[in-house]
């Protein structure tokens, strides 16, 4: 929230000069001193998380890949970041990483696509499809919580190691954890594996399997609740 409040002063500080005032002129009181709120609405915060220029994959997007589904949803999917043909078309998960998720939840599930809601840790690409740097990933994070807020799923898978370590600020490998639901401020965190690792080692298909099983029980049970 840091980036974002210094982000925000320094607007302000364009706004005062388009009006002819001068930088020395400008006293600490006159700016903002309580932390940068984001918008409360979905729609209000991507148009500013489309204008975020706070790190630097801003700088060779091509698209913000804010996220995509029912604002409703009780179950969201957080990925790590965009790979080429998300960066390409501005939606999450659209390659063959995507399809396989597409798979996962309308095949296990029993549910469209269209019902649940789909997001990454960071919302522009890292170059070569990397991970993202801590300092990426904690500049974005801000965007993806107050998605989280806003949405209010009962239940989050997280993709990947990336996307488990920073919900859950936990360094464990995805190995050991995925499967096992923790209790988070609002919603139950289910890891398991990102499908694009699924992707090149197919012998980890049973057991994020039985992961979605665990999702399609949990999600069962919260209903009848």
């Amino acid at each position: 929230m840091k980036n974002l409040h210094n982000a925000l002063q320094l607007k302000q500080l364009y706004l005062l000069k388009q009006m002819g005032v001068r930088y020395t002129d400008i006293k600490p009181s006159e700016l903002e001193d309580e932390p940068a709120q984001l918008p409360d609405n979905l729609e209000a915060l991507r148009a500013l998380v489309e204008q975020c220029h706070l790190c630097d994959l801003s700088k060779s997007r091509h698209k913000v890949v804010f996220g995509e589904g029912d604002p409703h949803a009780e179950l969201m999917f957080v990925g790590e970041g965009p790979g080429a043909t998300e960066d390409s078309t501005g939606r999450p998960f659209v390659g063959r990483a995507g399809e396989l998720l597409t798979r996962m939840i309308e095949k296990v599930l029993l549910i469209p696509r269209a019902q649940v809601y789909i997001a990454n840790i960071v919302k522009c690409r890292p170059p070569g499809n990397r991970v993202p740097t801590p300092s990426e990933a904690l500049t974005c994070r801000p965007y993806l919580l107050k998605q989280i807020e806003l949405i209010r799923p009962r239940i989050v898978v997280s993709l990947g190691a990336t996307a488990y370590r920073y919900l859950s600020n936990d360094q464990s490998p995805i190995s050991r954890v995925r499967g096992h639901p923790i209790q988070m401020n609002g919603y139950l965190l289910v890891p398991t594996f990102h499908p694009s690792y699924l992707l090149r080692n197919p012998s980890a298909k049973k057991e994020a399997f039985h992961d979605m099983l665990l999702v399609k029980e949990l999600l069962e049970k919260r209903g009848k609740a």
